[in-house]
């Protein structure tokens, strides 16, 4: 069976692409197409190890770095893939990479990590700090995205969501139904026998909607150690705000990343995400969760035993989380909130997507 796999962009190693480190395991002869390529930058010996194939998009001046910049030519570009031959075509959704063309009696399964969020429910986030100018040249575009992105989910078989709140937004974006898989969480590093230490820790890609400004202006006001993990184009905008009792690493490798879970009092979550692995892999250390009572959150991490939700999304929502944590703690010990993360690691995530292929190989669809 020839199997290829479609995902949106390689230019880093993030939850996507540890995802299709998954899938090449499931399909170590899958051909990888994808918009650009950066196998330095991305990092990954297991992807390395697959043929990977990109679009016209790659040829474009600077697209390693400018990717984003050449969106409204990703639909071309998908729709010009030759995929006749394929027997099973398998795409990785958080930019546009549902849109293929397959044949027809081949089998297109999608694993949504995400309807586009910057095309659907947090447009309105993303322009709100543009110009005039630059908005008046963006919502046609994004219109124009939102229209494809809504028809190729008609080109899609089968859907896969990656957490009942992503299941709530294909159907409320695309009007299919879709079974829910988690994500696969690296467990093998971590460790809950480390004394804690004094300092809160932020992991993620410094973007605008994981809210990583609300983690660092709360740690400001409360005079408390942040540790902040990632890097992104806010990165320079949040050194401005931070304080004294606030430092950045950058991007760091995943046993750095590792260390810092297994010796940090608790994590910030303040942003609504899809799913969100970091909270489950500080969860395998041992530490608490604080985060936003929305999205993925609601599904792993448990409120006052595993972490604490705060409802408000601002600095004095999550400052109230802090003081609460320091004041009553959670109910679970360390090795109990370690063990609850133990059903997310990678074995159950490749059981169930095998189980749900083979099911749609067999004439299912949702």
């Amino acid at each position: 069976m020839r199997t290829a796999i479609i995902h949106y962009w390689l230019v880093n190693r993030r939850g996507g692409e540890r995802v299709l480190e998954e899938l090449c395991a499931l399909f170590p002869d899958a051909d990888i197409f994808t918009h650009v390529h950066d196998p330095q930058a991305l990092g990954s010996p297991v992807i390395a190890k697959h043929n990977v194939r990109t679009t016209f998009v790659a040829r474009l001046p600077w697209a390693n770095r400018l990717y984003r910049h050449y969106l409204p030519l990703m639909p071309l570009a998908l729709e010009e893939l030759d995929l006749r031959g394929y027997d099973l075509v398998l795409s990785s959704e958080a930019g546009p990479a549902k849109g293929v063309i397959t044949a027809p009696e081949a089998l297109h399964l999608c694993y949504c990590h995400s309807p586009m969020r910057y095309a659907w429910d947090l447009y309105h986030e993303y322009v709100a700090g543009f110009s005039r100018i630059r908005r008046a040249f963006v919502a046609p575009l994004l219109h124009y995205m939102r229209l494809w992105d809504a028809a190729s989910a008609d080109r899609v078989d089968c859907f896969v969501a990656n957490s009942g709140y992503v299941a709530q937004r294909i159907r409320k974006c695309y009007r299919r139904e879709s079974r829910v898989v988690h994500p696969p969480v690296d467990l093998r590093l971590a460790r809950h026998d480390l004394p804690r230490e004094d300092f809160y820790l932020f992991v993620g890609e410094l973007v605008p909607y994981k809210r990583a400004d609300l983690a660092v202006e709360a740690c400001n006001r409360l005079g408390r150690r942040l540790v902040v993990i990632g890097g992104g184009p806010l990165e320079k905008k949040l050194r401005s705000l931070a304080g004294p009792t606030v430092s950045f690493l950058g991007r760091q490798p995943d046993a750095v990343v590792a260390g810092h879970y297994a010796r940090c009092r608790a994590l910030l979550f303040p942003g609504p995400e899809d799913f969100g692995i970091t909270p489950v892999e500080a969860m395998a250390s041992g530490a608490p969760v604080l985060a936003l009572g929305r999205g993925g959150a609601l599904e792993t991490v448990q409120d006052g035993r595993t972490g604490l939700f705060f409802q408000e999304q601002s600095v004095e929502g999550l400052a109230e989380a802090i003081r609460t944590l320091e004041r009553d703690g959670v109910s679970l010990s360390a090795e109990a909130i370690a063990a609850h993360a133990v059903p997310w690691e990678a074995a159950r995530f490749r059981e169930a997507m095998t189980r749900l292929i083979d099911e749609a190989l067999a004439g299912a669809r949702w």
